[in-house]
C-alpha cells in the first residue's frame, strides 16, 4: 500500500517539476531566431521613430522663434507654384486696381452620390441660400453640375472637410477687383477664359498677357482718391437733383492724362453680369449728346482766332427770339439787348451768339471746330467711344450750332477742346494711362496764345462777375473759370422738356492745369434744396432746372474737396484779368 502511494507521489511530482524546469534545448530554436528579429526591427522602428520626433520638435521651435522677415520669405517660397495668367492693373498711386487670384468652384457628380438626403443637408448647411429642390432634379438628371463658383475660403474648407466623393473641387485664376464699382466704367470685364471683354481689359488684352505686365503692372493715370471724392459727389447729386444719370471728367489739360472718369449708375465688377441696359453706357466716352451753351465758347474762339471781333465788340439791337425755317429760338432770360462779345459768353446770349457765328461764316467756323475734332471719332484707351452725330451744314445749322443745338459730341470730345483753348492752344490726346510726358516735348499749337489767353479771361468772368451764369463754382482760392450749358434732349427726332445739362471748367484759369466736366441727365428742380452762394447767402425754393443751378453746384463741391489733394488751393485770383 505504501509503496503504490509512493510511486503515486513520484508521478506527479515528476510532471509537475519537468513543466517548470523544461530545458532550452527543448524549445524550437526556429521560433527563437524569430523573436530576436521581431525585438531587433521593433527597436530600429522605434528608434527611427524617435528621430523624426526629434527632428519635427526642433523645426517646429526654429519655426517659432524665427524672426519675422524668415517666416515671409518661407510665405513666398510657398507661392511660387502660383503663376499669374494676366498682369496687375494699378492707378497712379500704386493701388490693385485689378488682380488674378486662385479661387475655388464647387461641383457634384451624381453618380458618385451614395445617400442624396445626406448630401443636400450637407448643402443646405454650408449654404443656407441653396435652393435644395433645384439640387434636387439636377442630381436625378444624373449629369456633372455647379454647386456654386467662386468659393469663400470658409466655404471650400467646410466642403473639403466632408470628405464626400461626390463633390469635386476645382481650382482655376479669377480676376478680382478690390474697388468694386468705382472704376467699373474703366477697368471693364473679363471672361471666364481669362479675355477681356470690356474696358481697359479688352482694349490692353494682349499686353496683360505679355511677360512683361505679368511681371510688373499696367499702370493707369487714374487717382483712387479723387474717383472715391468725385463719384460721392456725383451720388449724392443725383439724390439731391432727381437726374437718371451722372458722369465727370478730370483730366490734365497739358498732357491729357485723366485723373478720375466717373459714370453713374455703375456696378460691381466682382459680379459678373451682361452689361445691355442704355442706362450702364459710359457717358463720358460713348455719351453722345448736344450740349448746349458750352458751345458758345467756341463760337467766340473762333471769331477771335479768325480776327473778325475782339472781347470789346459791341453788338447791338439783339432780338429776344428770332425764326430760322419757321423754327424760334428764343433767349433763356430778359437780356440787354446791347451786349458786348465778352458779355455775350457771360450771359449766355443764344441770339448774340449766333450774331457772332454769322460775322465769322460758315466755312471759317467749321474749320474751326473741326481742328478741335469735335466730330470725328477720337482715338482713346477704350473701344466704348461714341460717334457724333453727322449733318450738313447750311443757314439755320450755323445759327443752332453757335450756342450747341443740333450738333453733338462725346463729352470727353468736349473736355479735350477745352483743355486746347486753354492750355494756350496746344493739342493734347486724352488717356487713361500713366505717360512719361517730356516738358519740352515740340506739341502742335491749334490755336493762338493770345485767343487762349482772352478765352480764359472772359471763362473766369463767367464764374466770378454777378451776371456770369457759374457763380456757385466760385470758390474761394481756387480761381475757377468754365461755361455752363442746358440743352433739350432729343428723342427720336422730337425736342422734349427733359434736360440734359453740363459745366465744363478750367482751374488754376491764371495757368489752366487741370479741366473738369460734370454732366447731370434729366435732372429736375430742387426746391428743398438749399444753396448757399459764396458770400455766405443761402437760397431755399428755386424751381429753375438750368445748368448754373445744378451742374455748376456739384463742380464746386468737387472742386473744394480735390483742391488740397491736387495742391493748388492756395492760389489767389490773378489780377490779370
Amino acid at each position: 500500500m505504501k509503496s503504490k502511494n509512493s510511486k503515486n507521489k513520484s508521478k506527479k511530482k515528476s510532471f509537475f517539476f519537468e513543466d517548470y524546469i523544461e530545458p532550452e534545448s527543448l524549445i524550437d530554436s526556429k521560433k527563437l531566431d524569430l523573436v530576436k528579429v521581431s525585438l531587433s526591427r521593433v527597436n530600429f522602428l522605434f528608434l527611427i521613430f524617435f528621430c523624426f520626433v526629434i527632428i519635427f520638435s526642433v523645426k517646429i521651435t526654429y519655426l517659432s522663434l524665427s524672426p519675422l522677415p524668415n517666416k515671409i520669405i518661407f510665405s513666398e517660397k510657398a507661392n511660387k507654384n502660383f503663376i499669374k495668367k494676366r498682369g496687375d492693373i494699378l492707378d497712379r498711386n500704386g493701388i490693385i486696381l485689378a488682380r488674378n487670384i486662385d479661387i475655388y468652384s464647387a461641383g457634384v457628380r451624381p453618380s458618385l452620390v451614395k445617400d442624396k438626403k445626406k448630401l443636400l443637408i450637407n448643402l443646405r448647411l454650408i449654404f443656407p441660400e441653396l435652393e435644395t429642390h433645384k439640387i434636387k432634379l439636377k442630381l436625378k438628371k444624373n449629369k456633372f453640375f455647379y454647386i456654386k463658383k467662386r468659393l469663400t475660403e470658409n466655404e471650400k474648407t467646410n466642403l473639403f472637410l466632408l470628405g464626400d466623393k461626390s463633390i469635386l473641387l476645382e481650382k482655376y485664376q479669377f480676376r478680382i477687383y478690390p474697388q468694386k464699382n468705382l472704376l467699373s466704367h474703366i477697368l471693364g470685364q473679363i471672361d471666364d477664359d481669362n479675355a477681356g471683354i470690356s474696358g481697359i481689359e479688352k482694349f490692353f488684352d494682349k499686353n496683360l498677357k505679355t511677360k512683361l505686365l505679368i511681371n510688373s503692372s499696367l499702370k493707369l493715370a487714374l487717382d483712387s482718391n479723387l474717383q472715391h471724392i468725385v463719384r460721392e459727389e456725383l451720388i449724392g447729386a443725383q439724390s439731391d437733383f432727381n437726374a437718371i444719370g451722372s458722369a465727370a471728367l478730370l483730366m490734365d489739360a497739358n498732357n491729357g492724362e485723366i485723373l478720375s472718369l466717373v459714370s453713374l449708375p455703375d456696378y460691381d465688377l466682382n459680379k459678373r453680369f451682361s452689361i445691355n441696359d442704355d442706362i450702364y453706357t459710359n457717358k463720358i466716352t460713348k455719351g453722345v449728346y448736344e450740349m448746349g451753351s458750352v458751345f458758345k465758347t467756341f463760337t467766340l474762339a473762333a471769331g477771335l482766332e479768325n480776327g473778325i471781333i475782339d472781347q470789346k465788340t459791341m453788338f447791338t439791337n439783339l432780338k429776344h427770339k428770332i425764326f430760322c425755317a419757321g423754327r424760334e429760338i428764343s433767349e433763356h432770360d430778359n437780356l440787354p439787348k446791347n451786349l458786348s462779345a465778352e458779355q455775350i459768353l457771360i450771359q449766355s446770349s443764344n441770339i448774340g451768339a449766333i450774331r457772332i457765328a454769322q460775322k465769322i461764316g460758315i466755312e471759317k467756323y467749321k474749320d474751326f471746330l473741326n481742328s478741335l475734332n469735335l466730330f470725328k471719332i477720337i482715338n482713346f484707351d477704350l473701344e466704348e467711344i461714341g460717334t457724333p452725330i453727322p449733318f450738313r451744314w447750311g443757314k439755320c445749322k450755323l445759327a443752332t450750332a453757335s450756342f450747341g443745338h443740333g450738333i453733338t459730341t462725346t463729352p470727353l470730345q468736349l473736355a479735350r477742346a477745352y483743355a486746347i483753348l486753354g492750355n494756350g492752344g496746344y493739342e493734347i490726346q486724352p488717356t487713361i494711362l500713366k505717360t512719361r510726358s517730356n516738358e519740352y516735348e515740340q506739341k502742335k499749337q491749334i490755336i493762338s496764345t493770345e485767343t487762349s489767353k482772352i478765352v480764359n479771361s472772359i471763362l473766369r468772368k463767367v464764374v466770378s462777375n454777378k451776371e456770369g451764369t457759374a457763380n456757385f463754382a466760385n470758390i474761394d482760392g481756387y480761381e475757377v473759370g468754365g461755361k455752363t450749358g442746358t440743352a433739350l434732349k432729343s428723342i427720336e427726332g422730337v425736342y422734349t422738356e427733359k434736360k440734359f445739362n453740363t459745366f465744363v471748367s478750367l482751374f488754376p484759369i491764371s495757368r489752366p492745369k487741370y479741366v473738369l466736366l460734370v454732366i447731370l441727365d434729366e435732372p429736375k428742380p430742387a426746391p428743398y434744396f438749399v444753396y448757399e452762394f459764396p458770400n455766405g447767402y443761402k437760397h431755399k425754393g428755386e424751381k429753375r432746372n438750368t445748368s448754373g443751378w445744378n451742374t455748376v453746384v456739384v463742380a464746386g463741391k468737387i472742386i473744394e474737396k480735390i483742391g488740397p489733394i491736387l495742391a493748388i488751393n492756395n492760389l489767389q485770383a490773378s489780377n490779370k484779368f
